[in-house]
């Protein structure tokens, strides 16, 4: 199942990580979130295959370790979000739709 396209409107702001929000609930190890605002990465889907890494043009993600989550043991972490240029690379290959643009 993908990133619920509207989790803005279902979660709330629990926190924040590298400077964008973390929307709840979240519950480490096992339950870590949505992270980001404008490049949204639902860590809990995340399986650290490094095909946004790749795909990005301008750096938007960094690895973040996370130990003990089932998915996989490092995340993709958008903290460069600010610095998205909207073109999709990223959500267009995560094999499992993880990451969602909220195009401005």
């Amino acid at each position: 199942m993908p990133i619920d396209p509207e989790f803005k409107s279902k979660r709330q702001v629990v926190g924040e990580h590298n400077g964008h929000p973390v929307w709840g609930p979240v519950d480490p190890p096992k339950v870590l979130g949505i992270h980001g605002d404008k490049v949204a990465v639902d860590f809990d889907l995340c399986i650290a295959d490094g095909a946004c890494i790749d795909a990005c043009p301008v750096g938007v993600f960094e690895w973040v370790d996370t130990p003990g989550h089932p998915a996989s043991d490092k995340k993709a972490d958008p903290v460069n979000e600010d610095q998205c240029i909207f073109c999709l690379a990223c959500e267009t290959v995560c094999p499992v739709e993880a990451i969602k643009i909220f195009v401005e």
